[in-house]
């Protein structure tokens, strides 16, 4: 049987326990293994399930304690790994018969960090074709679910790990972001998601080490989670070469004052429309940061029709590079939306490319006139509440009277990858759904997003609740 308080039991928790011995690594594992079977089934979050190696490894752990060893910041404590970060020796699909029967020889270099810290991989999560769209339905592994509603799904492409956070399975999963992947599930399942900036985690995992807007990032139970995974993941490394040389220090629990801080609010960015209630769940956390002591400015950002292109541009060349070659063999078992993905990066021209980058230059600037005089950019995770689960039932998203009539608000911020993006919850839509907030930091000041979050946790205690799974 589950114990459920041992289930969402926060990392930092759970970390605090096992130093204590009040609980072991050996039970926290079986816990965690235990929910897994529970709502696996229901959700499908997880597609690969290491219960005799983890359980293993609790016992390892178990003795460390015993002894009297030095513990790692995560000692014992279970996390996932999503299903297109290499696993050396583990099946790594990406959610694609291209992979299906792929064993990498190698450990990504986050699967070593995790490890390092004493933390004990449980499983792999859930993810769409080569992690490409924002909700979890593949051609091998089929549909994932949100636990908060089986209907709608958890988003995406990292929706798996944030339905196994959301569900209790495990207090932190790794994910990746190149365009909300982290941030999508974060906000539709009620968990916490961090983009860190540009190179802070460092990224060995793509075929390429010179992307610039893909980053790895934790689904977390809490802000603080969140801290404790980047502490132990983050570099510099050379296994990336764009990594950052100078790391933070995370050592301590996140600062929860942001008096005196100077926050900035865009509702829609100038281009989305925003359903009314989650503008209304937006605006009240920006008050509770008001109440808290910070100044809200109310700004314009002008996101425009080309921002957007321009993401879905440098997606398709991201597709059509590293996965277009296997069109040939396998084009009737690929996600069609793939395959237009890749025709897409295939059709466009160098020097088109090339201007994409004065199109991020612009953009740049226009957020660096916010960011100059605040701390931080609010503004929705996402436009609208979860999506049906299946890509079957998606509505079509469309541009109507001015507006983009679409579902995230989190690609633009990988156009400009060195700024931290944060989702935390921050409250609840008119079908019982969670809300977002997203906050958008100044270049590798993930200390500051994380703390604005931490603020918005304590103000709006609500946003944090267990679903009914």
């Amino acid at each position: 049987m589950t114990d459920l308080d041992l289930a969402f039991a926060p990392a930092v928790d759970l970390a605090q326990m096992i130093a204590a011995r009040t609980v072991s690594p050996v039970e926290v594992i079986s816990n965690s293994l235990s929910r897994i079977d529970e709502v696996n089934q229901k959700l499908n979050c997880f597609c690969f399930i290491w219960h005799d190696e983890a359980l293993e490894a609790a016992r390892v752990a178990t003795q460390a304690v015993a002894r009297g060893d030095p513990l790692g910041p995560l000692h014992g404590i279970p996390v996932a790994l999503k299903d297109t970060t290499p696993t050396a020796g583990h099946r790594t699909t990406l959610g694609s018969y291209t992979h299906e029967h792929w064993i990498p020889e190698r450990d990504a270099y986050i699967v070593g960090a995790l490890q390092r810290a004493g933390a004990i991989v449980v499983g792999k999560t859930a993810t769409p074709e080569f992690a490409h769209t924002l909700l979890t339905d593949s051609p091998l592994w089929g549909v994932t679910r949100n636990p908060w509603n089986l209907e709608r799904t958890p988003g995406g492409s990292s929706g798996g790990s944030a339905a196994a956070v959301a569900a209790g399975c495990v207090p932190l999963a790794e994910g990746t972001d190149m365009g909300g992947s982290v941030r999508i599930p974060a906000a539709w399942c009620g968990v916490v998601g961090l983009k860190p900036g540009l190179g802070r985690i460092p990224m060995d995992g793509l075929p390429g080490l010179f992307d610039l807007i893909s980053h790895h990032g934790p689904l977390a139970s809490a802000i603080d989670d969140a801290r404790l995974f980047l502490q132990v993941t983050q570099g510099p490394d050379d296994a990336d070469v764009l990594s950052v040389p100078c790391p933070l220090d995370l050592r301590s629990p996140i600062p929860s004052s942001v008096e005196g801080m100077q926050l900035a609010l865009s509702i829609d960015l100038g281009l989305w429309a925003v359903d009314p209630v989650i503008e209304t769940v937006v605006r009240a956390a920006a008050d509770a940061l008001r109440a808290a002591g910070a100044t809200v400015d109310q700004v314009e950002v002008n996101v425009t029709r080309s921002d957007e292109a321009a993401w879905v541009d440098l997606w398709g060349v991201f597709m059509a590079t590293y996965y277009g070659h296997l069109v040939a063999q396998y084009r009737d078992k690929m996600d069609p939306e793939v395959l237009e993905l890749i025709e897409r990066g295939n059709s466009l021209s160098a020097v088109h490319i090339k201007r994409l980058e004065l199109l991020r230059t612009e953009l740049w600037r226009r957020f660096a006139r916010v960011l100059a005089t605040h701390d931080a950019l609010l503004c929705p995770t996402m436009a609208t509440g979860p999506s049906p689960a299946a890509k079957a039932d998606q509505p079509t998203v469309h541009f109507e009277d001015g507006r983009y009539h679409a579902f995230d608000m989190t690609g633009v911020f990988n156009l400009i990858a060195p700024c931290p993006a944060l989702s935390v919850p921050c409250g609840w839509d008119r079908d019982g759904m969670p809300v977002g907030l997203q906050v958008v930091g100044r270049r590798w000041r993930e200390d500051t997003v994380l703390r604005i979050g931490r603020a918005v946790e304590l103000a709006l205690p609500d946003a944090r609740r267990r679903p009914p799974i």
